[in-house]
Parts: structure tokens; sequence; C-alpha cells
């Protein structure tokens, strides 16, 4: 007994395509899905990518935020072990070997040789980098990595980390003496004290002559008596 999936997958499709723009007996009425007039309704009208009918496009309405190193990314092509036993053996491989033989397609970028795969042939390799495992087979199959210059590749030295110092020690020192009170004699000599003036015995007072005269009456220009006025 044939089952149901049997037997539509062997019957062809029955169901004729959409015929679009042939009027409204097509079935899509007169404008064909295309909605009334505008740019979307014309023939061989373009939609750029990214437009919104005139509004600014979300591109320009979300801000930029970060930054991004991909501008200064190296950029290799790609060659893999496997793809060089394409070689005879002994032959030197460089850029123009691989252009010509389909693996990269231009020189605008330097060429790059990864380790995938298994070297079976002793070559010549010119390229610009290797990965290390690819290096490693190179060697091992009696070949050579050399660099764009056809001088034997090497890979840069490891760059020192910063081993941050420990700060020095300081020698210990003898521990110092307490200090010991100053002795009287260096004690800092106290204010010589005023020498005090003889005191005058009780109940002594100054004489009389000693004592201030009083002050002396000044003479008036008194008015003329009537006797001297008579006389």
């Amino acid at each position: 007994m044939s089952m149901i999936h049997e037997i539509t997958s062997a019957v062809p499709r029955y169901r004729k395509p959409t015929r679009k723009g042939r009027g409204e007996s097509s079935g899509h009425g007169k404008t064909s899905g295309r909605g009334t007039k505008g740019a979307k309704a014309r023939v061989g009208t373009y939609i750029k990518r990214g437009h919104e009918g005139g509004q600014t496009p979300i591109f320009r309405r979300l801000p930029k935020r970060g930054f991004s190193n991909d501008d200064f990314a190296r950029r290799f092509h790609i060659v893999n072990l496997s793809d060089l036993n394409a070689f005879d053996d002994g032959a030197v491989v460089d850029g123009a070997a691989l252009m010509e033989a389909g693996l990269v397609p231009d020189d605008r970028q330097p060429v790059k040789i990864l380790g995938d795969g298994r070297l079976k042939k002793k070559l010549t390799i010119v390229a610009a980098w290797y990965s290390r495992s690819a290096h490693a087979r190179i060697l091992a199959a009696g070949g050579a990595a050399q660099n764009a210059k056809g001088e034997a590749f090497e890979f840069p030295k490891p760059k020192k980390k910063f081993v941050p110092r420990e700060p020095a020690k300081k020698p210990k020192s003898a521990p110092e003496a307490p200090a010991q009170p100053p002795a009287a004699a260096e004690a800092k000599p106290a204010e010589a004290a005023k020498p005090v003036g003889e005191t005058k015995p009780a109940g002594e007072t100054k004489p009389a002559s000693e004592a201030k005269p009083a002050a002396e009456a000044k003479p008036t220009d008194a008015a003329p008596t009537n006797q001297e006025s008579s006389s």
C-alpha cells in the first residue's frame, strides 16, 4: 500500500505561477498588488538599502559608540599545507606560483601559510607569515620557509613582561638611646630677678623744705584805693 507522501512526491506541481500585471481578471485587481501610484508602483524603481520614505533612517538616528580595531587588522590570503602538495617536489612556491595554481586570487594582500593538513613534499615556500605548526611541518619535511625578502623566516622574540620591582628595604638602624633630661647646669637660666630697691622706713616723711612750694599768686593790677586817689 502506498503512503500519501510517496504519491505526492512523484506527482509534479500542478499549480500555475501567478501572472502579475494582467488586469483585473488575474485575481490581483487593477494594480496587481502594487498599491496606488507612488515610487514602488512604477517600473524599474530602485529603492536604496535603508531608505525609509524620506525620514531619517535608523542608521543615522542611532549615535556612534565605541571604537573598533577592524581598520588596523592584518589581512592575509590563507593557504593551507594540504594545498601545497599540488606542486612538484623541490619547487619554489611564492605568490606568483600560488596565483597561477589558483590558490590565491591576487597579490593585493600578503600570503599566510597555515598548518592544516600534512605536507608530503620538500618545498621552498616564500610567504609573509606562517603559523607555528606550519613552520615546524615545513622544516620537518626538509623544506625551507622564507619571508617576502627571501630570507629565512623567524618569529619575533616575545616581549618581556613588565615585572614591578620590590621596594628597596631600608637597613635597620640601631635603636636610639632614650633622651636623658638635661643637666641642671645646661638648663636654660631663668631670667635674673630685678634688684629690689631699698625700702623706706615706715613713718618717714619728706621734709617740708623738700615739699613742692605752693603756687605763688600772680600779682594783679588792683584798682587804686580812695586814699591814694585823694592824695
